[in-house]
């Protein structure tokens, strides 16, 4: 992401602390909601929400734009 949305040293220090807390809530909620197929999807996507949002405060307009072009060809690609 550093690369395709050219983040300064600040932006990119704040992205992988987000991006570590997003990781470390997912794991967690995989733990806690392994039983509970359909409360594990809401809460994930409740997090994918968040992240998105914090992101979007975090890059600029343009930089929003070349992450949402980027996880839009990524998700093409699966």
């Amino acid at each position: 992401m550093a690369q395709k949305v050219r983040l300064d040293e600040g932006q990119y220090v704040k992205i992988k602390r987000l991006n570590l807390q997003m990781l470390a809530e997912m794991q967690e909620a995989k733990t806690r909601l392994s039983s509970d197929p359909a409360a594990l999807d809401q809460y994930l996507a409740e997090v994918q929400s968040h992240y998105e949002w914090d992101l979007a405060a975090i890059l600029w307009p343009r930089q929003m734009v070349a992450y949402n072009q980027a996880k839009a060809t990524m998700t093409a690609a699966k």
